[in-house]
């Protein structure tokens, strides 16, 4: 029997869940009087700077499922996201919301990105899943400011970025905010029983699962123009961008490879026809995640971007390429029953249980060298739990309904 049947195992993920969670809590900063989530340092202490949109979302997010698997004093982090995102980070005067504000109320940040767009919506699904009070508010509004603002139906895509009053568009077009926009669908349709919201996380899927990727040799364009050109060269001189890197990003690889899963999944549980490309796109790219990613300079992890021929450019090992790998595995595994995925999830586990677990300082590390020390290339400190709990919870929940539901469903392993 394999890890992914066996009881022991998880329990194993249960703990790391636990753990994880409780690392979290010290980034609730100014509960009940205007504040919002912090970044963490590698000790766990709050790290001082603007309140950030993404970090708040996806931090209620957690607490939301945190909530749901019976965690006391998950509700009142919930509460606290939640009156974060509606309260000093909601742009009252032109609706959405401020990408940062500084902790005096001030926003940081001209933009209004679709990145933590998305997490919004995340944030409201999942804790509207909770039965958080003020969750369904949320959720209603996000998705008007989708609707409104965010969603492309000409391109079947979500556009990237626009100025505060929603009067500028910004000429680029990015796969990563799409891909945060598919799981946020998925997420909203489950919890609202809106179909509109898993036809158009299909359509994004598709146009960059069964589009961009293959045709790219299954290494994701990231950058675009506004015309859904590809933009190869994007950031060469920037290579280690956190959130726009030159090349292509294995990590998420397996992240479309999980989510495209999840959108099937969606679609058969709805009597549905699953086109067949899904789950066959769905192993190419974890098989190029493997081949190109996984150890390929001589010592194991992941590299973070690779050049169009499949060299690595950036070396470094960050700690979400392994959560989605593993992710990915376990979903993989779920939809074919082949063992090869089961032996790529435990030695991925392995691998961040000995190089990526931080047992002294709290949760993983976000970022490792080629030689697994520590780095800070990229990321500085532990940002947040999202990518690591979600690694925790996938391997013990159905592909469909999404993490939240399936918990309030009572789906858990």
């Amino acid at each position: 029997m394999g890890w992914l049947a066996d009881g022991a195992h998880a329990r194993w993920l249960e703990a790391e869940t636990d753990r994880l969670l409780a690392f979290g809590r010290a980034s609730a900063q100014r509960v009940g009087d205007g504040g919002a989530f912090a970044r963490q340092d590698d000790e766990g202490r709050p790290v001082d700077g603007p309140w950030e949109l993404w970090i708040a979302c996806r931090m209620t997010h957690v607490y939301a499922l945190g909530h749901l698997l019976g965690r006391p004093g998950s509700a009142r982090l919930v509460d606290h996201g939640l009156a974060a995102i509606t309260g000093p980070l909601a742009d009252r005067v032109h609706g959405g919301w401020f990408e940062q504000v500084e902790r005096d109320g001030t926003p940081a940040s001209s933009a209004k990105a679709a990145y933590p767009h998305a997490f919004v919506v995340l944030a409201a699904s999942s804790a509207t899943a909770a039965g958080r009070p003020g969750a369904r508010e949320l959720l209603g509004a996000a998705l008007a400011v989708q609707e409104r603002w965010f969603w492309d139906d000409a391109a079947g895509m979500v556009v990237e970025e626009w100025d505060t009053a929603f009067t500028e568009l910004d000429g680029y077009r990015g796969v990563n905010a799409n891909m945060h926009t598919v799981e946020a669908y998925l997420a909203a349709a489950d919890v609202t029983g809106e179909r509109v919201w898993l036809d158009r996380a299909v359509r994004v899927v598709e146009r960059v699962v069964h589009g961009f990727a293959r045709e790219h040799a299954w290494r994701i364009p990231e950058h675009f123009d506004s015309a859904w050109h590809p933009l190869l060269e994007y950031n060469a001189d920037a290579p280690a961008h956190p959130f726009r890197p030159y090349g292509a990003t294995v990590g998420h690889w397996f992240e479309w490879a999980r989510l495209t899963l999840h959108a099937r999944a969606a679609l058969e549980a709805r009597q549905a026809a699953a086109p067949t490309w899904m789950l066959d796109d769905a192993v190419a790219l974890f098989d190029a995640g493997v081949a190109q990613g996984w150890a390929v300079d001589g010592a194991p992890g992941f590299v973070y971007t690779v050049d169009w021929s499949g060299a690595p450019v950036v070396r470094e090992r960050m700690h979400w390429v392994a959560a989605e790998a593993i992710g990915a595995a376990a979903a993989l595994h779920a939809a074919t029953g082949d063992a090869r995925f089961e032996d790529w999830y435990a030695t991925w586990w392995d691998y961040v249980d000995e190089h990526v677990v931080d047992r002294a300082g709290g949760s993983w590390w976000h970022e490792l060298g080629p030689d697994n020390a520590v780095s800070r290339t990229v990321w500085a400190g532990k940002a947040d739990l999202y990518h690591a709990v979600q690694a925790t919870l996938l391997p013990r929940l159905p592909l469909t309904p999404a993490l939240a539901p399936a918990l309030a469903a009572g789906l858990l392993r």
